[in-house]
């Protein structure tokens, strides 16, 4: 690599600032609603002109608003950052610019060691909460189908997705096997989004909704599989022990525990992503990491569970690693 190639890597914060801050001001948004000038949109937000044409002339650069006469507009590109686009991705782009924010203090994070904040999970209002997780699910609806065909569920009966969201990973696997029920469990202010995405897929006749705190909160038992997607990098290794000792008990005998995540190499640099999402972890949470196979392993077996065993591993956060409890 030469040295401009690491100069180019270093300015990429530069085109993500500018992401960021027209997602900030809802850029796209007005400009679904209504093509317009940076003197309309500047004197109706009340910002600099000069300063906006330039914000948005980037946002021209990078593919995302048009301006070939007139007015700019949002292109094919830019349009689900609007939040009226039918698959936003705004909430998303929010939460990224409050990690902006968050990964400001790495430097002071490797100087210390000090973690991001006490309390584990994400904290939204009501409002935003609800605009995250459906972005979530947008995002998420495809890799979940494809996790649903990697693993064989034909032999179980009842599923437990513990911090299942919208119920994206319930709503697949319940449609690889048509036999099976589910049990959807989250936060209290979680669960009404659930219910109404679940109602208007056709699958609420077949899904228990649970509302509770697995930081706190027993887990609902007589199921036979139980998942943790995208869970056990916000915790701690004694936090993620803790939760599994609570899917031990909630387990019928036999019964799996399946776990997505990143699953790291044992040089804990593949997945690319993973080494990042590390960091992530080290700025925003208060124990989170992105653990190694062998890791997982030490942990299930402490907690009691039995033939740990990696399914796959990959790029995108799509690492699966089971393991039973016994019989």
């Amino acid at each position: 690599m030469k040295p401009d190639d690491v100069m180019a890597d270093a300015r990429e914060f530069m085109k993500s600032r500018v992401i960021l801050t027209a997602a900030e001001l809802d850029i796209f948004t007005l400009l679904e609603n209504k093509p317009s000038t940076a003197a309309e949109i500047a004197d109706k937000l009340n910002l600099d002109r000069t300063a906006l044409t330039r914000l948005m002339d980037c946002l021209v650069v990078f593919d995302l608003i048009e301006k070939e006469t007139g007015p700019y507009r949002n292109t094919e590109k830019g349009a689900p950052l609007s939040a009226n686009h039918p698959q936003t991705i705004l909430p998303m782009i929010l939460h990224m610019n409050h990690l902006w924010d968050t990964w400001s203090h790495l430097t002071e994070s490797v100087r210390t060691g000090h973690q991001g904040q006490t309390e584990p999970g994400l904290k939204f209002e009501e409002k935003s909460m609800k605009a995250f997780i459906g972005a979530m699910h947008v995002v998420a609806k495809s890799l979940s189908a494809e996790i649903a065909e990697a693993f064989d569920l034909k032999p179980y009966k009842k599923l437990l997705d513990v911090g299942g969201a919208s119920g994206t990973y319930t709503m697949a696997f319940l449609n690889k096997n048509p036999e099976m029920k589910a049990i959807l469990f989250d936060l209290k202010g979680v669960i009404p989004i659930a219910r109404e995405r679940l109602k208007a897929e056709g699958f609420l006749d077949r899904v228990e909704l649970v509302a509770g705190d697995f930081y706190k909160d027993d887990l609902p038992n007589g199921c036979d599989l139980a998942l943790l997607s995208a869970i056990i990098h916000q915790n701690s290794p004694d936090q993620n022990i803790d939760l599994y000792k609570k899917i031990y008990q909630a387990l019928t005998p036999g019964g799996v525990l399946l776990i997505r995540d990143h699953i790291m190499d044992e040089t804990r640099t593949m997945p690319p992503g993973g080494a990042i999402f590390a960091l992530n972890m080290l700025v925003n949470t208060r124990g989170g990491d992105t653990y190694t196979f062998a890791e997982i392993k030490d942990t299930l077996e402490k907690a009691g569970f039995k033939e740990a065993t990696l399914l796959r591993t990959g790029p995108q956060m799509d690492g699966l690693v089971q393991a039973r409890k016994p019989v």
